[in-house]
């Protein structure tokens, strides 16, 4: 099957390329023209009318969507979640589980292990927050479930699961170099998550494999007051550690924009990432999220009770439109950050994250007003949320 993509700005590692168009052979970039020509051969020719050409939008971190968690673990729920993404501009995907019992986990990454045997189903693999985790920043996680880290438990998932690629904690907990240096010697990423860590802390576990941080500026320690003093928290240890990287939630709710903007400008856009941290009410009519405790009140998901926010109703699309129109982030430098940061980060730049020759066809398109105008995925275009 060959595709072309014609009359629309494509971004390229090498800048913009105007006018042109890119040719899809099956599930693969065969060539990126600076002609609109029809290449011999076309079975298809997707007109861009004027519009942005970007690689498609990865997310690392994202709880579930149309209705579906990917804490139910099955088959059906992760293919539900995934398509709903999808047809928002994802597409690659991290599935991400909340603080989980051993068999939760143990079952969704049996599922996860399953289909990601499929490139077709966009999974770059699984991410498990927690469930070792500061009681003290639980924010939503279900604090029952959260948990010392335990060797045995962790050495025993990573061994028997193939698709366990990133797994947070907080750093400061007793046992946390440890399991920093046993998963990147598998080369799973490992992320600090839900901490009241001191730069100490966090200094001394970058060392060991702590080095990126999941939804930044969210449950973790920032400056603050001991007494007279003011004392430095993990937001600051992060930012003064060039080689931690960072994933910002960018709803513009979960994170002001002044703050995204902030991040955007010190940590630079080869070491953020855009999340959405979405959860099962996420591209979904009337649905509910598959924590009894969270509602969603403006425009986010917050608990009941209003001690804590919780995860997002957000879609790849509203991030990078938010990143745009109200961080003021150029188009090109957010579109990075949704797509080739999250592949570095990930471990997939080889394959996904930009639109080079010989890579996945995951693309997408949208209006000089950045609403989303189509979906390319693995070569085949589509159908988007109405």
């Amino acid at each position: 099957m060959l595709t072309q993509i014609i009359n629309g700005k494509i971004l390229t590692p090498h800048g913009w390329v105007n006018g042109g168009s890119v040719v899809i052979e099956d599930s693969k970039i065969r060539d990126i023209l600076n002609s609109n020509a029809p290449v011999e051969g076309v079975d298809k020719t997707i007109d861009a009318k004027g519009g942005y050409v970007l690689p498609g939008a990865i997310d690392l971190h994202v709880h579930g969507g149309g209705g579906r968690d990917f804490m139910e673990t099955t088959e059906e729920a992760f293919l539900e979640a995934i398509k709903a993404h999808r047809r928002h501009g994802t597409t690659a995907i991290a599935p991400t589980l909340s603080s989980s019992t051993n068999q939760m986990i143990a079952d969704a990454a049996a599922t996860c292990d399953k289909l990601m045997a499929d490139p077709n189903n966009g999974i770059i693999g699984l991410h498990l927050e927690g469930p070792y985790f500061n009681p003290k920043k639980a924010g939503a996680q279900m604090p029952d479930i959260i948990r010392p880290i335990n060797p045995d438990e962790y050495k025993d998932l990573v061994e028997r699961f193939s698709s366990i690629r990133r797994w947070d904690a907080a750093p400061e907990l007793e046992g946390a170099e440890d399991f920093a240096r046993y998963l990147r010697s598998k080369g799973i990423v490992v992320s600090l998550a839900h901490t009241a860590a001191t730069p100490e802390d966090i200094d001394r576990t970058y060392e060991a494999g702590f080095n990126h941080a999941t939804h930044f500026y969210n449950a973790m320690s920032q400056h603050h007051k001991e007494g007279m003093y003011s004392k430095a928290g993990a937001v600051e240890a992060i930012y003064n550690n060039d080689g931690i990287t960072v994933e910002v939630i960018g709803d513009g709710i979960h994170v002001p924009v002044e703050n995204i903007r902030m991040a955007y400008k010190m940590k630079g856009v080869e070491n953020m990432a855009f999340i959405t941290d979405a959860l099962a009410v996420a591209a979904s009519e009337g649905g509910k999220a598959f924590d009894d405790r969270v509602t969603i009140e403006n425009g986010v998901c917050v608990l009941a009770d209003r001690s804590a926010i919780a995860g997002s109703i957000a879609t790849m699309d509203r991030v990078i439109k938010v990143a745009v129109q109200q961080a003021g982030i150029p188009i090109e430098d957010v579109a990075r950050m949704a797509s080739e940061t999250p592949a570095k980060i990930m471990g997939v730049y080889d394959r996904k994250g930009s639109l080079e020759r010989g890579k996945d066809a995951d693309i997408i398109i949208m209006d000089n007003d950045i609403n989303l105008t189509g979906v390319v995925q693995m070569g085949r275009e589509v159908a988007l949320a109405d």
